[in-house]
């Protein structure tokens, strides 16, 4: 699974996505997962998860969700503000399993972004696309 360790800026903190994404994977129950910086008007950028969980996982998401977002609290500290973690059942991945985290942020972000010719399965993106471009929830 390819990772990636960008840096969003946060209400003037810089934080690390992959950090946060560290933290999300060593979950028992995160099979996969995607943090990606998303344009917020207050904070400049806000931190939004995206989760896969195990196959045989009995996990409500409401409460995965909950659980995950204590975690990075507990992890990495307040400052983190990653407050909206979404479970999904797949994230939209390249033929060769790099998750489309540029593609993820810029529908998040209301563009309409083109879908990748290298994507292993196109309707991934657009069952999250309306995910994608709901605003942040504060649970």
């Amino acid at each position: 699974m390819g990772r990636t360790d960008d840096v969003i800026n946060v209400a003037g903190h810089r934080l690390s996505t992959g950090s946060m994404e560290e933290t999300l994977a060593a979950h028992p129950d995160v099979a996969e997962c995607a943090v990606i910086g998303v344009a917020d008007e207050l904070k400049g950028q806000i931190p939004r998860g995206f989760v896969v969980l195990k196959a045989g996982s009995n996990r409500e998401p409401g409460e995965a969700e909950a659980e995950l977002v204590q975690l990075v609290r507990d992890r990495i500290g307040a400052v983190a503000s990653l407050k909206d973690v979404t479970v999904v059942a797949a994230l939209p991945k390249t033929r060769s399993g790099k998750i489309l985290r540029k593609t993820m942020r810029g529908i998040a972000d209301g563009h309409d972004e083109p879908i990748p010719s290298t994507m292993d399965d196109p309707g991934v993106i657009e069952v999250l696309r309306p995910v994608l471009r709901r605003a942040g929830h504060t649970p």
